[in-house]
C-alpha cells in the first residue's frame, strides 16, 4: 500500500476537493497518511485568496524537495503534486520555480490525477492541467469512501459577480450548478456512510440554478433522504437569496437556523468599489425579510476593514450595520491585495496600522456581540447533534442548530444521534450542558 498525504489551505470547498482526491487515488493503491515523511505522493491544495499565498506554497515545497530526495535517496519515489487555486493561477510559475514538483493540477481538473501520474511515470517530466472542466470533473468522480457525522458536499462551483478583491472568478472559473439528481445521489451516498448532517458547498452557493431546481428545492430533496437530520449551506450571496430560499428557512424543518451571508462593509461607497452590487439598506432589508421567516436565525458574515479608499466615515457605518443586524459570530479581515484583482492597483491604499486599529475595533464589537448570544443559549434545552468524543474524558462534543460547540459528559454511544441538550454555561468558544 502505497502511502497518500494531502494538505488542505483555505476553504470548506478545498477539504471537499481533498476528500475526492484521496477517493480518486485509493483505487491505485494510495491510503491516508497523517506527515509527508516517508509518503509516495505529497498533494499541496492550495488557496489563492490572500496575499503572499504562493510564497507559502513554494516554501512548503522548499522543505518536501528535501524529503522528496531522501526518499530518492533511499531507492524509493515521492510524487509531488500542487493542487487547488495557486496552481490555477501561477501553474507555469510553479513549474518553473519548483522543478521538483511532477504535477500541477487546477481545481476544475483533479479527476484527470490517476492519468496524470501515468504520465508522469512514462515521461519522467512535469504534467500540467490548468482547464476549467468543471462538469467533466464531477462526471468522474468517484461515490465517497467515508464520511463524517458532519459531510461537505459541493452543489456549485465558480463566481460571476467579480468582486474587485476577490480572485475566485480567475482561479474557479464562472459559476455552474451541478445536475440536482447526481447531488441527491451523493448525499444518498454520504448518509448510508454515516453522514447526518449535509453541508452544501459553493462560492455561491444561494446561486444555484439546474433543470428548474434552485437550492431550496435541493434542500427540501435531501431532506427527504433517510438519516439526514441536518442540513447547511456555505457560501451565499446577499444578491442571491430568493423569496423561495427564504421560505425554506421557515418551512423545513431541516434546514439549520443559521445563515453565512457576507456583506463586507456597511459603507455603501465601499460597497461600490468592491462591485458588491448592493446597498447596506439592501443587506438590512433582506435580513428583515430572512428573520420574518424564521425569527430564531443567527446570523454571521464576513468583513472587510481598510479597502482601498475607506474613510473614518466608511468604517463607521460598517460599525454601525454590525449594531443594528447583531451577529451570533463573523469573521474579519484586513484588506489585503489579491495578485491579479481590480482592487490590488486601486489608489489610497491604507496604512496597515490603521488598517489594524479598525480590525481590532471591528473584533471587539463582533467579540461582544457573539458572547452575548452564546450567553443568551444558557438556560435553554437545545437539539445537538453529537458528532465525536471530545478532549476531556468522558466528554462527547456536537453542534446547537446554531452550529455552537458543546460538550456533554455522557456516553459515547450518542455520536451520531440529536439529543436535547440543557445548556449550564458559556467558555470562551464553546457551550457545555447536560442531557435534558
Amino acid at each position: 500500500m502505497k502511502k497518500l498525504f494531502v494538505k488542505t489551505y483555505g476553504c470548506q470547498m478545498n477539504a471537499y476537493d481533498s476528500a475526492k482526491m484521496a477517493d480518486l487515488l485509493a483505487p491505485l493503491g494510495y491510503a491516508a497518511t497523517d506527515v509527508p515523511e516517508g509518503a509516495d505522493m505529497v498533494i499541496l491544495n492550495t488557496c489563492h485568496i490572500r496575499e503572499r499565498a504562493a510564497e507559502k506554497v513554494y516554501s512548503e515545497l522548499g522543505r518536501l524537495k528535501q524529503m522528496k530526495a531522501a526518499k530518492a535517496k533511499d531507492g524509493g519515489q515521492m510524487l509531488l503534486a500542487v493542487a487547488g487555486c495557486v496552481a490555477q493561477a501561477e501553474g507555469q510559475e510553479i513549474v518553473a520555480r519548483a522543478p521538483q514538483v511532477d504535477l500541477v493540477v487546477g481545481p476544475q481538473s483533479y479527476h484527470r490525477l490517476p492519468e496524470m501520474i501515468a504520465r508522469a511515470a512514462r515521461s519522467q517530466g512535469h504534467v500540467l492541467e490548468t482547464d476549467f472542466p468543471a462538469l467533466e470533473k464531477f462526471d468522474s468522480l468517484n461515490a465517497p469512501q467515508s464520511s463524517g457525522i458532519s459531510a461537505f458536499l459541493t452543489v456549485q462551483e465558480g463566481c460571476d459577480k467579480f468582486c474587485t478583491f476577490c480572485v475566485v472568478p480567475y482561479t474557479r472559473g464562472s459559476e455552474h450548478s451541478r445536475p440536482p439528481q447526481a447531488i441527491v445521489t451523493e448525499a444518498r451516498q454520504l448518509a448510508e456512510k454515516g453522514a447526518r448532517e449535509i453541508v452544501l458547498l459553493g462560492q455561491n452557493v444561494n446561486a444555484y440554478d439546474c433543470d428548474g431546481w434552485g437550492l431550496a428545492k435541493l434542500c427540501e430533496a435531501i431532506g427527504e433522504i433517510e438519516g439526514i437530520k441536518r442540513i447547511r449551506y456555505t457560501t451565499s450571496h446577499p444578491r442571491d437569496m430568493g423569496d423561495d430560499l427564504i421560505a425554506a428557512h421557515g418551512g423545513n424543518p431541516k434546514l439549520m437556523p443559521y445563515l453565512h451571508l457576507p456583506v463586507q462593509s456597511g459603507s455603501d461607497a465601499v460597497l461600490e468599489a468592491m462591485n458588491r452590487q448592493h446597498k447596506a439598506d439592501d443587506y438590512r432589508r433582506l435580513v428583515e425579510r430572512i428573520r420574518a421567516a424564521r425569527s430564531d436565525i443567527a446570523l454571521t458574515s464576513d468583513f472587510i476593514v481598510g479597502f482601498p479608499g475607506e474613510s473614518d466615515a466608511d468604517f463607521e457605518a460598517t460599525l454601525g450595520l454590525v449594531r443594528d443586524i447583531g451577529y451570533a459570530t463573523a469573521f474579519s479581515f484586513k484588506y489585503s491585495k489579491r495578485p491579479g484583482t481590480p482592487a490590488s492597483t486601486m489608489r489610497k491604499q491604507i496604512p496597515e496600522d490603521v488598517k489594524a486599529a479598525r480590525l481590532d475595533a471591528l473584533q471587539k464589537l463582533l467579540l461582544s456581540q457573539q458572547y452575548a448570544f452564546d450567553d443568551s443559549q444558557v438556560g435553554k434545552v437545545l437539539p445537538v447533534l453529537f458528532e465525536k468524543t471530545a478532549r476531556e474524558t468522558g466528554q462527547i462534543m456536537g453542534r446547537t442548530p446554531y452550529l455552537q460547540p458543546v460538550h456533554v459528559k455522557t456516553d459515547a454511544a450518542h455520536i451520531s444521534q440529536v439529543a436535547d441538550v440543557r445548556i449550564e454555561r458559556r467558555t470562551a468558544n464553546s457551550l457545555h450542558g447536560v442531557l435534558a
